[in-house]
């Protein structure tokens, strides 16, 4: 079991040296990954500052030497392939190789889409993810591409330098429990990282969900296919998180994401998230 810190990319968080403070003591205090958010406004009346992920995490790669780094999630379907592959490539360069590419569908899609003329519909933005999840993939090896999709076209781009990790980083995909096509693409990449509708975001999601998961995944993944990891989280304390955990564990999660609860204003301020940091990871 592997253990992160999950930060939005905005209040505090919007400030590339706060994200690189807390990063650091994330890394000092024997956390393995640190994660922010990717959103441009997330709900529009919310009034806060936003970041850009990227540079977000830049900072803290700068600021760091060991752990993971990346953005849970990435939607790929408002964002340009090869911009977003020369941004990822770029983290794993200044990272020496930590970078982990989350992406999904992206939510709420009226403010994150709709709010700046692009389609709503979830299927077409799910064509845009599939068809952008192949090209990343593609430009990430420093090879020439060519492309011609419903979405997407590329006439002879070679993108260099390609990512330090071979062939490319790790990819996860988020998807919502228990629909199955975000399931069926996650099994084709490295990692799931489930939504589940009865564990909103800081909430430990029930054991017997997980495994559900775990098994879906398991008959759409061939044998062969590699390590995969089963990314679940919610906020605990040192005293509590061996308890919240271990089912988690036992039922399959391979990774717990540290995360304030949704509702909570310590979710978008420095001084909760970086005592919890601090305390460091679970202890089993």
């Amino acid at each position: 079991m592997r253990f992160s810190v999950n930060v939005p990319n905005f209040g505090d968080f919007a400030d590339p040296h706060v994200v690189a403070q807390v990063a650091a003591a994330a890394e000092s205090a024997g956390w393995d990954g640190f994660f922010v958010w990717d959103h441009v406004v997330w709900h529009k009346d919310s009034g806060h500052p936003f970041g850009d992920p990227w540079m977000l995490l830049t900072a803290a790669a700068l600021a760091t030497s060991r752990i993971r780094l990346g953005a849970l999630i990435t939607p790929i379907a408002r964002r340009r392939p090869e911009q977003l592959a020369r941004q990822v490539a770029t983290l794993d360069a200044a990272s020496h190789g930590r970078a982990i590419f989350a992406a999904g569908l992206g939510a709420p899609l009226e403010d994150e889409f709709g709010s700046f003329g692009d389609t709503t519909d979830p299927i077409v933005l799910a064509e845009r993810l599939d068809e952008g999840l192949d090209l990343l993939a593609r430009y990430w090896t420093g090879t020439p591409v060519n492309h011609r999709g419903r979405h997407f076209q590329v006439d002879d781009v070679t993108l260099l330098p390609g990512t330090v990790q071979r062939p490319r980083p790790p990819v996860w995909i988020a998807g919502r429990w228990p629909n199955r096509r975000p399931l069926e693409r996650a099994a084709r990449w490295d990692g799931v990282v489930p939504l589940f509708a009865s564990a909103t975001h800081g909430v430990p999601p029930a054991p017997d969900d997980v495994r559900g998961v775990v098994t879906r995944i398991a008959e759409s993944r061939p044998e062969a296919a590699g390590p995969f990891e089963v990314v679940v989280g919610g906020q605990t304390t040192p005293v509590t998180a061996a308890d919240v955990i271990g089912p988690l564990a036992d039922a399959g999660a391979t990774w717990w994401d540290e995360r304030q609860h949704i509702q909570s204003p310590d979710l978008y301020a420095l001084a909760p998230v970086l005592r919890r940091v601090e305390q460091g990871p679970p202890v089993f």
